[in-house]
């Protein structure tokens, strides 16, 4: 699923005239997606931008705290305190967000302000998503870049993952204008 969210991100800010790559590798850790969109006469706008695009989360975005795992606790421990899920949401946002190989390699590509945005799906606990932002992370709903994609109203009309959304589009067409006794009558064959 995450690959296929980062290609909807992707098409999503291709449509808008940003130029992407995605999936860049640092060692163990990675990017998933850096966009950059030139004006004349203006700096370029430089987005760093993570994806988690979960359909049925069973646990937080963010790990149980490192102190946490050293006692024998799970990283993906779902039962949390309020300050394990503060901590480990700060422990998160450094890795993803300020670590300083990422922060070099954007810094290479444009020195400048980056952006740092993050796309969530479903989520455990909107409280963590509260956290995540109040580091000054961008939230944004996978749905809702979904139908914006619908409504096509970019400068660009279609990128590289365009037949990926033409797929989605028609999925949900076909759902809507599908007449129920059609639908009941084709699964009883």
């Amino acid at each position: 699923m995450a690959l296929l969210a980062e290609e909807i991100v992707e098409e999503w800010l291709n449509r808008q005239g940003y130029f992407t790559i995605r999936g860049i590798r640092l060692g163990v850790n990675e990017i998933d997606l850096v966009a950059v969109k030139f004006r004349p006469g203006e700096p370029p706008i430089c987005r760093h931008i993570e994806v988690q695009a979960s359909m049925r989360p069973v646990s937080y975005i963010s790990k149980v705290p490192k102190a946490a795992r050293k006692t024998g606790r799970a990283a993906n421990s779902a039962s949390r305190s309020q300050e394990e899920l503060v901590d480990g949401v700060n422990e998160w946002v450094e890795g993803k967000f300020r670590a300083s190989k990422k922060r070099s390699l954007m810094e290479s590509l444009w020195s400048g302000d980056w952006s740092s945005e993050l796309v969530i799906n479903n989520v455990k606990s909107e409280l963590e998503v509260e956290l995540i932002a109040e580091h000054g992370i961008t939230i944004h709903r996978l749905p809702t870049i979904v139908r914006e994609l619908q409504t096509n109203d970019f400068p660009i009309k279609s990128a590289s993952g365009s037949d990926f959304i033409d797929l989605l589009q028609m999925g949900a067409n076909t759902q809507q204008n599908t007449p129920y006794s059609s639908r009941a009558s084709s699964s009883r064959r």
